[in-house]
């Protein structure tokens, strides 16, 4: 494992743990779309499903773990515990908008049309767009919490490093997967606005808000 990769899973891990922190400390979920986490936790789902039949290391299998059962906690949150708290009025993205283009992608472009090879594939494709919900639901409302910008932050730096540990193992390795690789350049430019108003906004101290 190189360093992009293992720090780019360390920013996705902390901005898990900012979001249920945010959820727990203020016993609300304003501000968070429950339709992007689901995206999210369909991601891992499908993607870990290999925890049932290979093993690679104690880390890969702790990690997948942890997302998986991150996410469904964080849903548990949004949808049941503090269910009250949620935005549903602002969180109308409709996501089969979303997932029936995805399904038909990775039906059509994968590495082999297994199984498991082609929920991977839909994973990686899903993953690229799950955000999309959480960005229009800021649209909406013209703002985010400053907790919320650091997760947000911390999500989009965790696909940004994965970009350069593809580079990292192309020029180390000579491997690479255009997949994965074209979906986290995507994900990625959708985080460019939210880059800069984090930038020259909520690292000054100031709220992030959309201009009028």
């Amino acid at each position: 494992m190189n360093i992009f990769r293992l720090v780019g899973d360390l920013a996705h891990l902390g901005a898990i743990i900012i979001l249920l922190i945010k959820i727990w400390k203020t016993r609300s979920c304003a501000g968070i779309s429950g339709k992007s986490q689901i995206l999210f936790a369909l991601t891992y789902l499908t993607r870990y499903m290999d925890l049932v039949t290979s093993y690679i290391s104690l880390y890969n299998s702790v990690m997948k773990v942890t997302f998986i059962a991150t996410s469904l906690l964080t849903l548990y949150f949004i949808y049941y515990k503090f269910k009250a708290t949620y935005d549903s009025n602002h969180d109308t993205l409709r996501i089969e908008f979303l997932l029936i283009p995805v399904t038909l992608l990775a039906l059509v472009l994968n590495h082999e049309f297994t199984v498991f090879e082609i929920l991977w594939t839909w994973s990686i494709y899903l993953e690229s767009v799950a955000i999309l919900p959480q960005l229009f639901m800021i649209n909406k409302t013209g703002e985010a919490e400053t907790i919320t910008s650091h997760y947000l932050f911390a999500l989009g730096s965790y696909r940004a490093l994965y970009i350069l540990n593809w580079i990292y193992r192309y020029w180390m390795e000579s491997y690479y997967d255009l997949i994965a690789i074209v979906s986290g350049i995507v994900q990625t430019v959708l985080y460019c606005d939210f880059f800069y108003l984090y930038v020259t906004r909520v690292l000054k101290g100031k709220k992030l808000q959309l201009p009028a």
